[in-house]
């Protein structure tokens, strides 16, 4: 199996999206383009607009990616848990397209024995500690996540520290939206250090639409823009293409 990047997009917001295009869509482009897209749902109280539960669930099934919605205080736990389960969950997909060219259209992982099921999975482990990631994080700040932002900060700083215990690299970009002067605002370029956060989140201020759509396009075009950096520099590096499995 050759070697790439798996790449993820991060969406943590606590409500529906009021402006811009529709985020599903967003999100099937973004899997055509090989990109994950993950939602995590944030709750400050008891219950969850509907339609704000059906937009997370929606966008993450669109995007071949996981929903996870949780109490602000859970979340820590929770962004750890879900970005290492969709890189699981991306994995398995490379390996069961790999097992149909070897084997043929109608196998896979789970029609392995249980022996040969196990062996393939002791691979697909080993390659979510050592393949490169990317993950674009996108955070709603909107005015209803002004006392969740505190605890989004610490479980990104949690996410980082879980992360660079993996033998492979890893590279984070957050984006904000709104921005100040628009749908969103990028606020940390890639780096493999979250630790940046601490000096950007105090200045963040939250409030507005939320354009959740326009956010996630946004998004898109940081990692197309990235890509075409690199095949200018003359980088060939190969990437896992869900879209082709």
């Amino acid at each position: 199996m050759r070697k790439g990047t798996l790449r993820q997009i991060l969406l943590i917001t606590d409500g529906c999206s009021n402006h811009g295009e529709d985020p599903v869509a967003m999100a099937a482009l973004a899997k055509e383009q090989g990109i994950t897209v993950n939602v995590i749902g944030v709750l400050d109280q008891d219950t969850i607009d509907e339609s704000g539960l059906r937009e997370i669930e929606g966008i993450a099934l669109s995007g071949g990616g996981i929903s996870q919605v949780v109490y602000a205080k859970q979340l820590s736990q929770t962004v750890q848990m879900v970005t290492r389960k969709a890189m699981t969950q991306t994995l398995q997909g490379v390996v069961n397209k790999e097992l149909k060219q070897i084997l043929g259209s109608d196998v896979s992982l789970e029609d392995l024995p249980p022996e040969k099921r196990g062996q393939v999975m002791e691979v697909v482990d080993e390659l979510g500690e050592t393949v490169e990631l990317e993950v674009l994080i996108l955070i709603d700040t909107s005015g209803s996540m002004k006392t969740k932002l505190p605890t989004v900060k610490e479980a990104l700083l949690d996410l980082s520290l879980s992360l660079n215990a993996r033998t492979g690299d890893n590279r984070f970009a957050v984006f904000v939206f709104p921005g100040k002067r628009g749908d969103v605002e990028k606020i940390v370029d890639w780096t493999p250090r979250m630790e940046e956060l601490s000096t950007v989140f105090p200045k963040l201020t939250s409030g507005g639409l939320t354009p959740t759509g326009p956010a996630l396009r946004e998004a898109l075009a940081y990692f197309g823009r990235k890509r075409s950096l690199r095949s200018w520099i003359g980088d060939d590096e190969s990437y896992f293409e869900e879209s082709s499995m």
